[in-house]
């Protein structure tokens, strides 16, 4: 909690975003348990130990290039050289070969270099002749040869604990002899949606309803390979039902996230009903523009977020505090939104108060190549089709009032998000 606070007067003020977001990351406290899988299976998953390399990369003095292993002393002086083809030499082979004194070996990418052999000579620096080739160019000891553990070390760190096993730490997992690696058990996660008006896609809408936009993108946003997902749908506003659908998620999850109901009206229930089952909450209000009614708890280890109604508003807040609250519980080491530099393509005029996000579209770049931004409308908390025409969201700070063409601002693009 933050210094000082408690739970009641948390909930009667406005949290700055930095604040919010620095008091969700420490009460989100990351799974303990692990397990050891096969590497295919990891694939995906949050690593739970440091990594060292069990074998020197490479293994081997090996050729980077099709060509010819000389001795460079076999060379005499001049600018014209002429050798035998001695023997051949592919990836593969053991390294063992018969090539006489004064020769060269036909070599191909990836196969290892004998001891003796000093220098690979590109296939296309050379002419063959028969059984001989000639060069013109002397080459130097060293050249074209990938030496043994010149990537890695036998025993040095390749992976920390705490990252994502994508494409780039699996292939080095491998390449470093890692057949099995541990990881954080999946986070479980519960989701649900409140609100009475709420229908599904492919339902006939009666009068006063919507249909569930918040359920479908937080099944994508949820959508990860270290998540367990449990999706219990719309839950309509009545307290009772609504008590019970979070008392069980809480027993049975690491996270519950919903959208709406945690507001101020008369029926938004959420922050009384989650007090009631023993919750307590450490935020409730943000002085950020779209989210300001954002919640979030803990009750026993789970860790509950509850975010607005409005479709970008739960989407916005989910991306700034939610979701790297979520990444933190999951055992993920990098937990902070990376943003960059950007320019606005015109002048921005708004009411100052709250630090805002947003959604802008790229529109070209400045001349020393940074994006240029163009502002989406100013009301959009409702305005789901604009979310969808957006590349991100611009970071206006909350004294601003007033920004000028051309002025540099922070920039969060979504495929940067998590």
């Amino acid at each position: 909690m933050a210094d000082g606070c408690d739970c009641d007067r948390n909930a009667l003020i406005y949290q700055t975003v930095d604040a919010a977001l620095t008091l969700g990351l420490s009460i989100a406290h990351p799974v303990d348990n692990t397990e050891s899988l096969p590497l295919q299976q990891a694939i995906g998953r949050v690593l739970a130990e440091e990594c060292y390399s069990k074998v020197d990369m490479p293994a081997f003095d090996n050729s980077a290039m099709d060509g010819y292993a000389i001795r460079t002393g076999d060379l005499d002086e001049g600018t014209e050289f002429e050798l035998p083809i001695g023997g051949r030499m592919a990836a593969g082979d053991s390294g063992m070969h018969n090539a006489p004194l004064d020769s060269a070996l036909r070599i191909f990418t990836g196969a290892p270099v004998p001891t003796e052999f000093d220098a690979v000579l590109m296939q296309e620096d050379c002419s063959v002749i028969a059984d001989r080739i000639r060069f013109s160019r002397r080459p130097k000891p060293g050249q074209h040869i990938r030496r043994t553990g010149e990537d890695l070390q036998v025993g040095a760190q390749i992976l920390s604990r705490g990252c994502e096993i994508t494409a780039r730490e699996a292939a080095v997992l491998a390449s470093s002899g890692h057949g099995r690696v541990k990881v954080y058990r999946k986070l479980r996660v519960t989701i649900f949606s409140t609100g009475s008006e709420l229908r599904e896609p492919d339902e006939v809408l009666g009068p006063g309803q919507i249909y569930n936009s918040n359920r479908y993108m937080l099944l994508a946003l949820l959508n990860k390979p270290w998540i367990d997902l449990t999706d219990c749908g719309q839950i309509e506003d009545a307290p009772k039902l609504l008590k019970r659908v979070l008392e069980e998620a809480c027993e049975t999850s690491d996270l519950i996230v919903t959208t709406g109901g945690v507001s101020v009206g008369d029926e938004d229930h959420m922050p009384r009903l989650f007090k009631e089952i023993g919750g307590e909450t450490d935020v409730m209000k943000v002085a950020m523009k779209p989210g300001k009614p954002i919640m979030f708890g803990r009750r026993g280890d789970a860790l509950y977020v509850g975010l607005p109604g409005n479709p970008v508003s739960a989407y916005v807040t989910w991306q700034i505090i939610g979701s790297h609250m979520m990444a933190r519980k999951a055992g993920l080491s990098h937990t902070q939104p990376e943003s960059e530099q950007a320019v606005l393509a015109e002048p921005l005029q708004r009411h100052a108060g709250r630090q805002e996000f947003r959604p802008v579209r790229i529109e070209g770049k400045s001349s020393d190549g940074t994006p240029q931004l163009r502002c989406l409308a100013a009301s959009y908390s409702g305005r789901v089709a604009l979310l969808a025409q957006s590349d991100g969201l611009a970071v206006i700070p909350a004294e601003i009032a007033h920004l000028p063409k051309g002025h540099r601002i922070e920039f969060l693009r979504f495929n940067r998000l998590f």
